[in-house]
């Protein structure tokens, strides 16, 4: 039988309770954060404001810059920590336990620039040496990685120290980030299916506002909440134009209010359930509007071509699909491989280019299902009893996004419990 939503509640209240001395930090989850700050989704900056206001409630351990794609960095992380550093003073006065920005600095880290590659790992980052370094920390508590983009530098770390993967707890924000992260995700699927993990691919929209609603928790709570307020607050207007959007944030709600050790239960950041797969589908063919696959789901592509002098893991072709376009690579023997993963369900036409002839010019079609993980395939991935993902409840459905009403709930109690806080700074 499942806990009661009541006693789960209870239970968080007084574990936050005995938690709440100096003396008694132990308590606080243990987190490190991967993050894709400065690329091409702001959403990251407004995460990061919400965590340092937040970090009397956690033991921060990494902050590890992982720009999949665009061009985060480190010092995107330390700019925001000289933000929060010039409105600690106020923010201090009021709560207790605030981490000193002092110490947040040494606990940045660059991670690695661009994709995993095709083949597998290419080599430790500072950012990746690091999540080794703190999850082989003696603790009896659990180190939470929560990845608000891509999975390059987990799987980098796990591949140089597959002993860290009892030590840690993965909460990801997937969706969209999957397929810029498509090759990492493959290798930790397949090498590591006994992780324990949150897969998060539709439930996080479940936070993101709908600026067109002129309501408190929705357009108009940067004006009636954040203007005014401090050096964060003036900075929270540079990202769209105000308006929460916050995607990644569910990971850090889910530590902040629920029961962490059980998925199933209700949470800030939501609830989930368990899946035994994640489908993959190998096509060696290029496909047609008779094909179709789960959304979220690994698509490869393994396309027979002329044989060449090109090295193994080579590019030499462009997929070019939802208009963006992601490397293709030469496997050897004549044949070509390419991995994608779609962010919602849809119709979606691709083509190939290539300084190679035979591939120049081919196309093909896709449909993408709206249930994920859908019908298990057979070159998909086969996965332990600890990962979890978004609830297939079509009751918990926000339009075409699965699970997102498990988020959606908490959002005005966060943002209200979030607003309490913007006011010590005005």
């Amino acid at each position: 039988m499942k806990t009661p939503t009541l006693l789960l509640l209870l239970t968080c209240a007084i574990a936050w309770g005995a938690c709440s001395t100096k003396e008694d930090n132990q308590c606080k989850p243990r987190v490190l954060i991967s993050t894709d700050i400065g690329g091409t989704d702001p959403d990251d900056n407004q995460s990061m404001a919400h965590l340092l206001m937040y970090s009397d409630r956690l033991e921060i351990e990494g902050l590890v810059s992982s720009p999949s794609f665009g061009n985060g960095s480190k010092e995107e992380i330390l700019r925001m920590i000289d933000l929060y550093e010039k409105d600690y003073p106020k923010l201090s006065r009021h709560i207790e336990g605030l981490t000193p920005p002092d110490v947040l600095r040494p606990l940045c880290k660059q991670g690695r620039h661009g994709n995993f590659p095709f083949l597998g790992p290419q080599g430790a980052t500072e950012g990746s040496e690091w999540i080794v370094q703190c999850a082989r920390k003696e603790s009896d508590r659990p180190l939470w990685v929560l990845v608000w983009g891509g999975l390059e530098d987990l799987a980098q770390a796990l591949h140089d120290a597959p002993d860290i993967a009892p030590r840690i707890r993965v909460y990801w924000i997937g969706g969209p980030n999957k397929k810029w992260c498509v090759n990492s995700y493959h290798y930790i699927a397949a090498n590591f299916p006994n992780l324990w993990m949150i897969e998060n691919n539709a439930s996080y929209r479940g936070f993101i506002s709908d600026g067109k609603r002129q309501e408190r928790h929705h357009a108009l709570y940067y004006d009636e909440c954040i203007a005014g307020a401090g050096h964060l607050g003036e900075d929270f207007i540079d990202y769209y134009k105000g308006v929460v959007k916050m995607g990644d944030t569910p990971s850090l709600l889910y530590l902040l209010h629920g029961e962490p050790d059980y998925p199933e239960g209700e949470s800030w950041g939501g609830s989930f359930e368990r899946i035994t797969h994640s489908p993959r589908t190998l096509f060696e063919r290029h496909t047609t509007l008779q094909d179709t696959v789960a959304v979220y789901s690994i698509i490869e592509y393994r396309l027979s071509g002329p044989c060449t002098d090109l090295e193994s893991g080579t590019p030499c072709f462009t997929f070019c699909i939802d208009k963006q376009e992601w490397p293709g690579h030469y496997l050897g023997d004549g044949i070509y491989g390419v991995r994608y993963a779609a962010k919602a369900p849809a119709t979606l036409t691709y083509t190939l280019s290539s300084d190679i002839p035979a591939l120049d010019g081919c196309s093909g079609s896709i449909v993408i299902s709206s249930v994920w993980p859908g019908k298990e395939t057979s070159e998909g991935y086969a996965l332990g009893c600890q990962w979890h993902t978004d609830r297939g409840d079509t009751l918990l459905y926000e339009g075409k996004w699965q699970g997102a009403k498990s988020v959606s709930r908490w959002r005005e109690e966060v943002l209200d419990d979030w607003a309490r806080r913007w006011e010590y700074l005005k």
